[in-house]
């Protein structure tokens, strides 16, 4: 059954790992929560987790970015030792998935929102289960999709066929932000997001810069960074946001 739209919701995915997804979606948390706004996050499944009791290094992010008070159980409904592809983790800690456990737990994360962000595990081809993928997920759970990308060599093919991939599969998508710029890019950073917007079938949202510190310090740069994007009322429209 697919999710209602109590209010916004945004799934956010990547590329590749590595991008700074995690790091991106705590930043519109933050940005958002500034804004006046009650944010909920959510890090469906989480793999690499030490304790699996407490919360991962991501979920923990995600929770100190718009002060959560949600239960464990609802930002992180699985956690898993072994830093693996979910479907992967989940046999070795032989605890299956069980997608309607997610489902709910989303239904109750929107309750007194106004904007909920979930991030997913690496892209949209991630395996979660036995002919279950993330992308599957996020057409059940309803929500547009916000694509993190990096402006690397390499970014080119892999934005665009995450963006045509999620077109084939009929998922909605809100737009992509770039991240990581650095300070003195090379050819390969400069071109990208030029090329991207004339190639990808989607929305350019913004460019964000690579950041130094903490994830924390990194999450608290880069929201303030979402501010000064030239096209920021096109995110918020995208976003389906109003402050």
């Amino acid at each position: 059954m697919a999710a209602n739209k109590s209010c916004p919701g945004i799934f956010v995915t990547g590329t590749d790992t590595g991008v700074g997804k995690t790091l991106v979606t705590a930043a519109l948390a933050r940005h958002f929560t500034a804004k006046g706004l009650k944010v909920g996050v959510m890090k469906p499944i989480e793999t690499g987790v030490a304790n699996t009791q407490a919360l991962g290094a991501d979920a923990s992010l995600l929770r100190w970015s718009c002060n959560a008070t949600d239960p464990d159980e609802i930002i992180a409904p699985y956690r898993y030792e072994k830093p693996l592809a979910p479907c992967q983790a989940a046999a070795a800690a032989n605890d299956p998935i069980d997608v309607k456990k997610i489902i709910d737990a989303q239904e109750s994360l929107r309750v007194g929102k106004d904007l909920v962000l979930i991030e997913g595990a690496g892209g949209l081809m991630v395996p979660i289960r036995g002919g279950y993928i993330m992308s599957d997920l996020a057409g059940q759970l309803n929500m547009p999709l916000l694509i993190i990308t990096h402006p690397r060599l390499g970014t080119l093919n892999h934005t665009l066929l995450t963006t045509f991939a999620a077109r084939a599969m009929e998922l909605e998508i809100c737009g992509y932000l770039i991240n990581q710029m650095p300070e003195h890019p090379g050819e390969a950073e400069k071109q990208a997001p030029h090329l991207l917007s004339s190639l990808a079938s989607a929305d350019l949202l913004g460019v964000l810069p690579e950041v130094e510190g903490s994830d924390q310090d990194k999450v608290i740069a880069l929201a303030e960074e979402i501010d000064k994007l030239p096209a920021y009322q096109w995110l918020l429209n995208a976003l389906g946001v109003m402050l």
